[in-house]
């Protein structure tokens, strides 16, 4: 099984942090990088090669990551010369990838089982898998309801319940084709697209353990409890 991680992000919302380091590189704990253990738990599940798709201080995360022997698995690179969006370094890479792959977001700290959503991304047929997270969002204002400049319902301060992408995606090669390779291209695009299509992409809703390292918050939250979550997401470390 393969996996493509995407680290080529500036990392801009966790400044100051990645103003030396590249996003994937900021440590986790005492003794990790978040793309450290994102290889480890790949190795755990099974895969046996990854693409690291680098751009800002690329050179940084290919003297740390080297050929990824050390974890068991055979790492190669591609180098974005500019951005090209969440999805745009897929194209660069489509002839050297297999039919179905794995691809994640260098900064996610997740139990997540990386193996089910590949193989239920194959089982489904669909063109796209999109992990999905359930979040509730805390409105902090009385929201009006209106029509014809007339107010007819008021809420104070609603939650909203969403489900949120994980930046954890199961694909299918051919999904690919039509788009130009060197163009950027959005995971927001990709999906429309599929969307107008009527080829939708396959939800794999997730209840586990989920950060995004890219806020801040999430970040000092990621540190503060890793010492009590090490066993669950490095299993057998």
């Amino acid at each position: 099984m393969h996996a493509v991680i995407l680290a080529g992000g500036k990392g801009v919302r966790l400044r100051p942090y990645t103003t030396a380091l590249p996003k994937p590189l900021v440590p986790i704990g005492d003794q990790h990088a978040i793309l450290e253990i994102v290889l480890r738990q790949l190795a755990t599940a099974g895969f046996t090669s990854c693409t690291i798709a680098i751009g800002h201080l690329g050179e940084i995360i290919r003297a740390y990551v080297g050929d990824g022997t050390q974890w068991g698995l055979a790492v190669d690179y591609a180098t974005e010369e500019s951005p090209l969006g969440t999805m745009g370094p897929l194209l660069t890479l489509r002839e050297r990838l297999p039919e179905t792959f794995l691809v994640m977001n260098g900064d996610v700290l997740t139990d997540l089982d990386y193996t089910d959503v590949l193989l239920r991304h194959r089982a489904s047929g669909a063109p796209l898998t999109i992990a999905t997270y359930a979040r509730k969002v805390q409105i902090d204002f009385g929201v009006l309801t209106t029509a014809d400049s007339r107010v007819v319902a008021f809420t104070e301060k609603p939650s909203m319940d969403y489900r949120v992408s994980m930046g954890v995606y199961g694909l299918t090669r051919s999904t690919l084709d039509g788009y130009t390779a060197g163009l950027p291209l959005g995971f927001d695009e990709l999906v429309l697209d599929l969307l107008k299509s009527e080829n939708p992409p396959h939800a794999y809703d997730f209840d586990g353990y989920w950060l995004d390292i890219g806020r801040p918050d999430d970040y000092d939250r990621a540190n503060a409890e890793f010492t009590s979550r090490r066993s669950l997401l490095l299993k057998g470390a």
